[in-house]
């Protein structure tokens, strides 16, 4: 993994991308793009930023069944990411044909992307997920209890919240990655997210990488922003 802030390029189309883009006069960044850019300009936006060396997170959240998913990981792989993820509530199947997808996609030569799962998402409330998920356990209990599964299934890591990954790694590996969004500067509005952290904090915790959107592409100044993110990343 980068140890950059990954930027998340929560734009509607590629021209407001490379606008945002073209404030950081090439510098290769980590950068995350989510369903709304992808399904916009499609796997040749994708294939554009990796030739301009940007590390990429494609963050689709695969959920189906597992043959499916296995199907689309396959050509997934093909675009040359550097991170993929899915639904861990699609089951240990799932994850594991996901990863077979990768593994079989990816050209002889490269590298496999890493495949990592989604737990909850960091907009889901304890109270959200017992009462609308009817899942009777903890938060937290919840999210370790997909994170081992995902480790069985031989996945790289989750999507998780700061406030478990400690517990995360302590449960399943050192190595294993605990990508977490849900990231804010002191000064920044919490927006939709219920569980955030500042970078400093989700250093302390244990993160292995954060995923930051909002207050660095909202900005008034996204250069300035990022680059205060990225220093209180590195501490």
């Amino acid at each position: 993994m980068k140890n950059q802030p990954i930027i998340a390029l929560d734009f509607r189309n590629a021209q407001e991308a490379e606008a945002f883009l073209n404030l950081f006069e090439n510098e290769p960044l980590a950068l995350k793009i989510g369903m709304e850019l992808f399904f916009s300009e499609g796997p040749e936006f994708v294939l554009k930023l990796k030739e301009a060396g940007h590390f990429i997170f494609l963050d689709l959240k695969l959920h189906d069944i597992p043959n499916t998913v296995k199907s689309a990981m396959r050509s997934l792989a093909k675009l040359g990411v550097d991170l993929v993820n899915v639904h861990a509530a699609g089951g240990k199947q799932m994850m594991v044909e996901a990863l077979n997808g990768l593994n079989e996609g990816t050209p002889k030569g490269k590298t496999r992307p890493k495949l990592i799962a989604v737990t909850q998402l960091t907009s889901t409330s304890e109270a959200e997920m017992q009462q609308e998920q009817l899942i009777s356990v903890s938060l937290e209990d919840s999210v370790l209890h997909y994170s081992k599964l995902a480790e069985e299934a031989g996945l790289d890591g989750v999507v998780c919240s700061s406030f478990e990954a400690k517990s995360i790694k302590k449960h399943t590996n050192e190595a294993f990655l605990c990508v977490t969004p849900g990231i804010r500067l002191d000064t920044d509005s919490k927006d939709d997210q219920k569980r955030v952290v500042t970078p400093k904090e989700a250093r302390k915790r244990q993160a292995s990488a954060i995923v930051v959107g909002r207050p660095i592409t909202r900005a008034e100044n996204p250069k300035v922003a990022y680059e205060r993110v990225l220093k209180e990343w590195e501490i």
